[in-house]
């Protein structure tokens, strides 16, 4: 019987310019129904860019153990492997994470035609964003460069 682990060898995975131990996968983007699901792997022991959530997300985890952490650093919460959680659009900013080992999370994003994400410095003010034409063009380029 296989461990149960799931295998991510043949999934493509990019980057993000100037975000640290995160790397992703747009699954599918279906804009009339302003939704994107995008695989996120968060590196193990790490934090990537402070950051906030401007549409409402619906997470699995997949593998590994996804931690949340507030501003300072702190551990906010932990979700372990085959956790779902609703969030919706929250104002208080976070950072994101692996436990001991990369963590991925399904991110099913929803109800936003613009911006998503607005990523944040340690001061709080915002150095970038993410919005779903972004993501429409990263799915655009993955799928160009298969």
């Amino acid at each position: 019987m296989a461990d149960g682990r799931f295998d991510d060898r043949q999934i493509q995975w990019s980057r993000l310019d100037g975000i640290a131990h995160l790397e992703y996968t747009v699954l599918s983007i279906d804009p009339p129904r302003q939704t994107a699901d995008v695989l996120f792997r968060f590196a193990a022991n790490e934090q990537i860019v402070l950051h906030r959530h401007l549409a409402l997300n619906h997470t699995f985890v997949v593998q590994g153990e996804h931690r949340l952490y507030e501003p300072d650093g702190q551990i906010k919460e932990i979700r372990p492997t085959g956790s779902y959680t609703i969030s919706p659009p929250n104002p208080e900013p976070h950072r994101e994470g692996g436990g001991t080992e990369d963590v991925i999370v399904l991110f099913s994003i929803r109800g936003s035609d613009g911006l998503l994400y607005e990523l944040l410095d340690d001061a709080r003010n915002i150095i970038g964003t993410l919005t779903m034409q972004d993501l429409t063009a990263l799915y655009a380029a993955q799928r160009g460069s298969r």
